[in-house]
């Protein structure tokens, strides 16, 4: 059973959730309020920092002019590695210096191979001969919270794989690494949360740090100001995003280019003018250098495992239109999915900790439009009759749920549904935990929460690991 301390808490925690949607309730319905906007409590929110804080640099991004949509992007400092072909070059280099200094005769060709060295290091020009995977292990062994130990090892790369918000892309002779790129959708009932809150700021850390991704947690817009299906056209929206960053990317290649002769010039800048006009200006940098849209992976806790679920299967839908962005797999992390039907789960542990279902069914009042509210629409119940794709065009889905959260078994039905097609789809119980156990501010440093973001890890790697299926339980 779950402790003293998370029953306390979670009596406090219900009474206010109650007491707020109770309130939102109200204003969305008040006369004296016509655009139904409500007020929210001020929320412990973790500033971006662009440095790397505990191995991981974050920055905010709004990325829609007409709405408040907004992305926090996290990067692991995993990304200032040298990618795989960079240590070959390196190897090779030093294998023909090492051959060339056997001869006497050829101390210029030792030179020269010692500047070519330099020259392979993906943080560019250095003053010794220290491989870049050295280099990056010793940024990484640096305190990154402001050191000037770290600051000086960065800026000393002129074209370096990270400087701050703008990383080099003008670089052609080291190539960066790749990470995966994983969307995130925070919970909170579709009423309450964000993606700058410290919880899932902590949340995200983790989860970029264990899965070796690229985390881009969406804040989407919020009920009752903005009902279904806002916050899932959203999700929908980060995901073209997403993939028009990667185009732009290309697009923004033909910037670079030597310039030799007067018409090299010229037609540098022709190329130049012509990809501004695609918007090739705007793509983001850290996407740009170290994103892999090819390995892309969805992970939504509780309301935004839902998100993730129709995003995903939108996706499918869209099939090669969204290239190059795949969906590999998704994470469904105690969904917030529910049926006019009760479970077993829903009637025994309807009065369970922190979300009972009475307050969620006050979420979806909230979140569905007046006229469409039903337990059985398509955002609250997965296993309608009529859903489009099919489910077995769905890719791998990884679904989490606590013994004590009384959605467990809608979550654990989906994932038998996916399996009876052959898709992958494993379901990860806990004992003694509740809704939100790995997520919520209390929880995130109990065993439980640690051991969850790990095996998220390990299943996730199986479908992102460019070497093939090497992580498996």
């Amino acid at each position: 059973m779950p402790s003293v301390a998370v029953k306390l808490y979670s009596v406090f925690f219900k009474f206010l959730l109650k007491h707020r949607l109770q309130n939102r309730i109200q204003a969305s319905f008040d006369d004296n309020n016509p655009f139904g906007v409500t007020s929210r409590p001020e929320e412990s929110v973790a500033a971006a920092k662009p440095s790397f804080i505990d191995g991981v640099a974050t920055k905010d991004i709004h990325i829609d002019s007409l709405t408040s949509l907004s992305v926090r992007i996290f990067l692991p400092d995993t990304c200032l590695a040298a990618s795989e072909s960079d240590l070959h070059a390196q190897s090779r280099a030093r294998v023909r210096a090492s051959s060339r200094s056997l001869d006497p005769d050829s101390s210029h060709a030792s030179v020269d191979a010692h500047h070519n060295n330099n020259r392979r290091n993906s943080y560019g020009p250095s003053t010794s001969p220290t491989p870049a995977a050295n280099m990056a292990d010793q940024i990484r062994r640096s305190s990154y919270g402001g050191s000037s130990q770290a600051e000086s090892l960065i800026s000393k790369q002129e074209t370096g794989a990270y400087r701050g918000y703008a990383p080099s892309l003008e670089n052609k002779q080291h190539s960066f690494r790749k990470l995966p790129v994983m969307l995130q959708f925070h919970g909170g009932g579709f009423v309450t949360g964000s993606n700058d809150s410290s919880a899932n700021d902590i949340f995200c850390r983790r989860i970029a740090k264990l899965c070796d991704v690229i985390v881009i947690a969406v804040g989407y817009r919020l009920a009752p100001e903005n009902r279904y299906p806002a916050a899932f056209e959203d999700g929908l929206k980060v995901l073209h995003w997403l993939g028009k960053q990667a185009n732009l990317a290309e697009c923004n290649k033909s910037l670079v280019s030597k310039r030799g002769g007067g018409a090299d010039i010229r037609r540098s800048d022709t190329h130049r003018q012509l990809a501004d006009t695609f918007g090739a200006s705007m793509v983001e940098p850290w996407l740009a250098a170290h994103g892999d849209p090819t390995r892309c992976v969805l992970l939504g806790v509780s309301c935004g495992a839902n998100i993730a679920d129709y995003v995903t299967r939108k996706a499918v839908e869209a099939g090669k239109l969204l290239d190059p962005v795949k969906v590999v797999a998704q994470v469904l992390m105690y969904p917030f999915f529910i049926g006019s039907v009760p479970t077993h789960s829903e009637i025994k542990l309807a009065n369970s900790y922190f979300y009972d279902k009475a307050m969620c069914i006050l979420a979806w009042k909230l979140f569905l439009p007046e006229e469409e509210f039903s337990l059985d629409h398509p955002a609250a119940n997965p296993l309608i009759p009529g859903r489009e794709p099919p489910l077995k065009y769905m890719p791998p889905t990884l679904t989490v749920v606590a013994e004590h959260d009384w959605m467990r078994d809608r979550g654990i039905a989906y994932s038998e549904e996916l399996r009876k097609v052959n898709v992958d789809a494993p379901v990860l119980e806990y004992k003694d935990a509740v809704h939100e156990f790995a997520t919520l501010d209390m929880l995130l440093n109990t065993p439980q929460a640690q051991a969850c973001a790990e095996d998220i890890a390990i299943w996730v790697k199986k479908y992102i690991s460019l070497r093939g299926h090497e992580f498996s339980y």
